[in-house]
């Protein structure tokens, strides 16, 4: 009995040791959505580059909400995908903690999208068309940013609509089913994004930007971050993507099973611009 007990510690103890962090590497937490294509491509190809420098990139996979409590706790190192000065600017209000270190995309947008073969141009123009789109609006996730400015649109247009509620992944879908069959569909969307690379889609005009104008992504940290990691600080702080190479990014990583490795390849095959961002 008593080698059985030893055994067992020994067990437990080979166990523990196991799944201890490497001691050669350095780790960094990094928030991630899933579901949100610009932000999944960012986190990835950020974590094949910090590979490539000995660095573990962890990431956490959660809402916008709690990753940024999680940053103002100190507990998450940073997050990619922070909107502003709209979409998280409420959020990011919220928390006194947060650090902002860089722009990695200049040219982000919010709206409502409509197919190309639907006949109207402007969000004024949905209260003449309510039929056509059954009073409807396809939204995404209650707690994201778009959500909530969605929800102010139809006030501030005075829109017999509702916001329908579910996932990014689920209002794709549908966008995707009624383009098959030529139905009228109005959703909340974003560039960037692979699926105006994938279908005729346009905004409607926001004659009282009620959904913002021009977006920034930024990278946000926890507020000791900077001092603690000037070489992290520094990389992320040159992450930047253009129109061109964020638009190759998203497709690639929508044709993509190996998220992971496609990121890799990307990486590999846009060497002057991951060199860029290191020196």
């Amino acid at each position: 009995m008593k080698n059985m007990k030893l055994a067992l510690i020994w067990g437990i103890i080979l166990l523990l040791s196991a799944c201890q962090p490497d001691g050669n590497k350095k780790y960094i937490n990094v928030g991630m959505v899933d579901g949100w294509a610009e932000g999944v491509a960012m986190t990835y190809v950020a974590k094949a580059v910090l590979e490539e420098m000995d660095y573990q990139l962890v990431i956490q996979r959660a809402t916008p909400d709690m990753i940024l409590a999680s940053m103002n706790n100190g507990d998450t190192d940073l997050y990619m995908d922070v909107w502003l000065p709209l979409t998280h600017g409420s959020k990011i209000a919220k928390f006194p903690n947060l650090v902002d270190i860089g722009t990695s995309y200049a040219h982000a947008r919010n709206g409502l999208v409509v197919p190309d073969y639907v006949p109207i141009n402007s969000i004024e123009e949905l209260r003449t068309h309510e039929g056509q789109f059954n009073h409807q609006i396809m939204g995404i996730e209650k707690g994201a940013g778009i959500t909530a400015a969605v929800d102010r649109t139809i006030k501030d247009y005075d829109l017999n609509y509702r916001q329908v509620n579910s996932s990014t992944v689920a209002m794709i879908t549908e966008l995707q089913n009624a383009i098959k069959e030529k139905r009228w569909i109005v959703v909340a969307a974003w560039q960037p994004h692979w699926m105006f690379g994938k279908m005729k889609l346009k905004f409607l005009e926001d004659p009282r930007a009620s959904l913002g104008t021009a977006e920034q992504i930024k990278i946000f940290t926890r507020k000791e971050f900077p001092a603690e990691q000037p070489e992290l600080t520094r990389f992320f702080s040159q992450v930047h993507f253009d129109m061109g190479t964020m638009a190759n990014l998203l497709m690639k990583m929508e044709e993509s099973k190996d998220k992971e490795s496609t990121a890799k390849q990307w990486v590999a095959d846009h060497r002057s611009l991951v060199n860029s961002w290191l020196r």
